[in-house]
């Protein structure tokens, strides 16, 4: 999912919220190194997701029969690709919808 830096920090402010308003966390650093550090960690994730992308897109291209995008065989072949990468990053059972 590509997501603009507005809407990155936008989610790091709202994911920082719901921590500073939970009873279960304490916050050793002060709150703006917190939100931060999700940014950090929400752009690497993203950076994955494209990766993992880019990496089933050309799986699917390289099969010997072309397979043209939105056809079923190829979202088929894009969520069984995509999981098969997802796991093996070590995020088990992901289903994902045909990246436009």
């Amino acid at each position: 999912m590509r997501l603009s830096r507005e809407k990155v920090i936008r989610l790091s402010h709202q994911i920082t919220d719901v921590l500073v308003a939970s009873d279960d966390v304490e916050f050793i650093e002060d709150r703006d190194t917190i939100r931060n550090q999700i940014v950090q960690i929400l752009q690497a994730l993203l950076r994955d997701e494209e990766k993992v992308d880019f990496d089933v897109r050309k799986k699917i291209s390289s099969q010997k029969k072309e397979i043209l995008e939105g056809s079923e065989e190829w979202d088929l072949l894009y969520r069984k690709y995509y999981a098969e990468e997802m796991t093996r990053m070590g995020v088990p059972h992901v289903t994902s919808e045909r990246r436009s």
